[in-house]
């Protein structure tokens, strides 16, 4: 029974980040009818995407303890992790956050999209790659630098909920979300090219 375990809570994970994705996406009506919940309404997506990413480190101990780890595991909860990561910042995108400085038109739009877009496009190309491998027998489980990718994007994601909750018009708020943004576009890149030299 214990083998099926790291599967169930990557079907969790998903219904969670759909959940998740749905709360950003309503964020300006929510905002626009209820301004004075709008900092509750996302504290609380952002204790959902905290859930959705630590059942992700909790299916992996399992899956590795019990060595319950499967095929369909291993291809499944990178997918997974796409939705909630990738989706988040397409997401984001679309409502027009993270807001930096006083910046407005194409040149924000190029910081919101740029990033959804470098991060959509590795993912892509990986879940590929990974497909390919899989089907000629090739384990191409995760390793340190996508793992390490997957929490810097992770935490950029909360940076951005934080900072449009609390402190969205803080100079050292738009900095710190700007570096942010600008290292998880580096390591999602430099993570690409170690990924595609894997043997």
């Amino acid at each position: 029974m214990i083998r099926f375990v790291p599967n169930i809570l990557t079907f969790i994970r998903l219904a969670l980040s759909l959940v998740f994705l749905a709360m950003v996406l309503y964020y300006p009506a929510f905002e626009s009818a209820e301004p004075a919940k709008s900092a509750r309404y996302l504290d609380w997506s952002f204790v959902l995407f905290i859930i959705a990413a630590l059942t992700d480190i909790i299916d992996g101990k399992i899956a590795r303890k019990y060595n319950a780890s499967s095929k369909l595991g291993r291809m499944l909860d990178p997918l997974v992790d796409k939705v909630l990561i990738c989706g988040a910042f397409i997401c984001f995108a679309i409502i027009g956050q993270p807001r930096l400085f006083n910046l407005s038109g194409y040149p924000l739009l190029a910081i919101q999209w740029g990033v959804a877009g470098i991060i959509t496009a590795r993912e892509v190309v990986m879940t590929i790659i990974r497909q390919i491998a899989e089907s000629r027998g090739i384990n191409f489980a995760a390793k340190p630098a996508g793992k390490l990718k997957m929490f810097v994007q992770s935490f950029a994601v909360g940076t951005i909920i934080v900072k449009m909750a609390h402190f969205p018009e803080a100079a050292w708020a738009n900095w710190f979300t700007f570096v942010i943004l600008v290292f998880a576009a580096i390591i999602t890149i430099s993570s690409a090219i170690s990924a595609t030299r894997r043997k």
